[in-house]
């Protein structure tokens, strides 16, 4: 098969693409502290997950959560760079745009939280 073909061609357009995915995912990592928090607090709550055997369903609660959580940062990280990018000026609607997008992560992570504390806090009760 030829290396220039279409099929090969749409292939190495979907590699470029996931490159680039990867990249904005390291990107914000390196420098974003809130991030890099909730990329912790993730493998902590992994952690604890494969300690507690967790069953098929809080498995899947537990990762829809996870990645909920981690990709709401990265788009409301985006926001912020786009913001910043188009003024550099104080405006409110800049400013809005900032803390609405803060606030959707804010919901999030406490949604996360009440997740963590129904799947996890029966177990740390068992235990004790």
């Amino acid at each position: 098969m030829n290396m220039a073909s279409p099929d090969n061609k749409s292939f190495y357009q979907i590699l470029k693409s996931f490159s680039y995915a990867v990249n904005g995912i390291r990107t914000a990592s390196l420098n974003e502290r809130n991030l890099r928090f909730h990329l912790i607090s993730s493998v902590i709550v992994i952690g604890c997950s494969f300690f507690f055997s967790l069953s098929y369903i809080e498995w899947i609660v537990v990762v829809l959560a996870i990645g909920g959580m981690i990709s709401l940062e990265l788009v409301n990280t985006a926001i912020e760079r786009v913001v910043d990018l188009i003024t550099e000026e104080y405006h409110p609607l800049a400013e809005q745009a900032k803390d609405i997008a803060a606030g959707a992560v804010f919901v999030y992570a406490i949604t996360a939280i009440i997740i963590g504390i129904i799947i996890f806090l029966p177990k740390i009760i068992s235990l004790l």
